[in-house]
């Protein structure tokens, strides 16, 4: 972290680096991504010296975060989907794609 980093920032830091650990990041990733992060957040805070425009005027990185979690990279899986068709004892899952899947279960 720079010089002069808050104790809020530093504790941003390390539970981002941490969750980033947990997903299974290298530890060099994880320290990548988390210093990314909290620069930018201190660069849309105005507590950076300087800023790139896309730090000011992009979304912010707990938005972009916030998006993703959501859906995962495509969101479920054909397997995913399966599984849950399955439960549900939905007619016809066997001969459905992940498309046809996640259309009739309603995501």
């Amino acid at each position: 972290m720079p010089r002069g980093s808050s104790p809020k920032r530093e504790r941003q830091y390390e539970h981002i680096k941490e969750s980033a650990l947990a997903r299974g990041e290298s530890p060099e990733r994880a320290k990548e991504i988390a210093a990314r992060t909290v620069n930018k957040e201190r660069a849309r805070s105005g507590e950076s010296e300087t800023a790139s425009r896309t730090s000011t005027q992009d979304i912010s990185s707990s938005r972009r975060g916030g998006l993703r979690s959501h859906k995962g990279a495509q969101g479920p899986t054909y397997d995913q989907l399966y599984q849950e068709a399955k439960s549900r004892n939905l007619e016809g899952r066997s001969k459905m794609n992940k498309e046809e899947l996640a259309r009739e279960l309603g995501r």
